[in-house]
């Protein structure tokens, strides 16, 4: 429960809003002001809890100015819960420059963790867990996207990338071509009713996600390392 002011991260559902914690609810309850990523999103999970609060939005394009306007929040004696659309904020989505300038200015900074789509991924992939890197969404340009995943080729570990559901064939497509036959395991819409994994060589993940007659949702994928 937030006793001292403060800005606290919190992680809300990758999906499903069963997934909620304790701590989060919590939390929403108690400060003062949610700062939101999309607004409409957040106030479907507060509904769910029952909740009812002031919001604010931040947004990457107004990050950095909205960072300003919650840390005044904070200095004039409120609670802030800084959101995103799913999972904890700052984990490629908006909330690192928020987290950023609180630390500058020494306000302090509480993690309420929960959901997380690449560590969710991770735990049920046959890949190994003791080591990992993640590396948020590739570049979508064709040239960067090849070095990108020939930089992956030397990692001795498992390596963690997400892609939206209009570039994930092609995606695969360059892990094959430029990382040969690895283990990959693919997820997509986890915790959702339409939840789907994949576990196999990139060749043949390529074949599963070019079998579907529509993509949709977001995707997790882990390459597995060279020599697995």
């Amino acid at each position: 429960m937030p006793r001292e002011c403060a800005l606290y991260v919190v992680a809300t559902p990758i999906g499903n809003l069963g997934d909620i914690t304790l701590r989060a609810i919590e939390t929403l309850k108690e400060a003062d002001v949610i700062a939101a990523e999309d607004m409409r999103v957040t106030r479907k999970i507060l509904s769910h809890i029952g909740v009812s609060k002031q919001l604010i939005s931040y947004r990457e394009h107004n990050e950095e100015k909205q960072a300003k306007t919650i840390i005044s929040l904070i200095r004039q004696g409120k609670n802030v819960a800084l959101v995103s659309d799913a999972g904890t904020p700052g984990i490629s989505d908006p909330g690192f420059r928020v987290v950023k300038q609180a630390q500058e200015e020494g306000v302090r900074v509480v993690s309420i963790p929960g959901p997380s789509a690449l560590i969710a991924s991770l735990s049920i992939s046959g890949l190994p867990t003791d080591s990992f890197l993640f590396l948020g969404f590739p570049p979508r340009k064709a040239g960067q996207k090849k070095n990108f995943f020939r930089m992956v080729e030397a990692y001795e570990y498992t390596v963690i990338v997400y892609e939206s559901p209009f570039r994930v064939k092609n995606t695969l497509e360059v892990i094959r071509e430029t990382l040969g036959e690895r283990r990959v395991f693919v997820a997509r819409e986890l915790t959702k009713k339409f939840e789907e994994t994949f576990y196999g060589t990139a060749a043949e993940a390529v074949s599963w996600i070019g079998g579907k007659d529509a993509i949709k949702g977001e995707f997790v994928i882990l390459i597995g390392k060279n020599n697995l």
